[in-house]
């Protein structure tokens, strides 16, 4: 039986299943039609709106120089019809740290936003009695 954390864990895959294979038809597909969505890329300015952001992935994958990428620690969470996961992007300079938001639409989980940034380590595990 499949879970809620088990969806929202296979439209991640998906996202980034697509980013990897710089497949823009398949990155269109998994973006919501029916909310609002905003993307967060590292240095870059906040996008609002489908258009802004679907451009945005588009100039990524179809660039001169398109990110080799992995996605992995993922983590998911779900609040009734929105979820989120948060999971390490292991690219090949390094790594970021990612927070993919979904909303329910249709039966299925579309994007709603992604924010991703620098990761302190390459992995989410960490040492909560050295946090301050």
């Amino acid at each position: 039986m499949t879970t809620v954390l088990d969806e929202l864990l296979a439209a991640n895959q998906a996202f980034y299943a697509a980013f990897a294979a710089r497949d823009i038809a398949a990155l269109d597909d998994l973006w919501s039609r029916e909310h609002e969505v905003a993307v967060l890329h590292p240095g870059w300015p906040a996008l609002f709106g489908r258009a802004a952001v679907m451009e945005s992935w588009r100039g990524i994958v179809e660039g001169a120089q398109p990110p080799e990428i992995a996605c992995g620690d993922a983590r998911a969470f779900a609040q009734r019809d929105a979820g989120f996961v948060i999971c390490i992007e292991h690219l090949g300079g390094g790594s970021l740290i990612a927070t993919n938001v979904f909303a329910r639409e249709q039966r299925a989980w579309k994007l709603v936003h992604h924010q991703a940034g620098p990761a302190a380590s390459p992995t989410l595990e960490t040492d909560t009695a050295s946090l301050h």
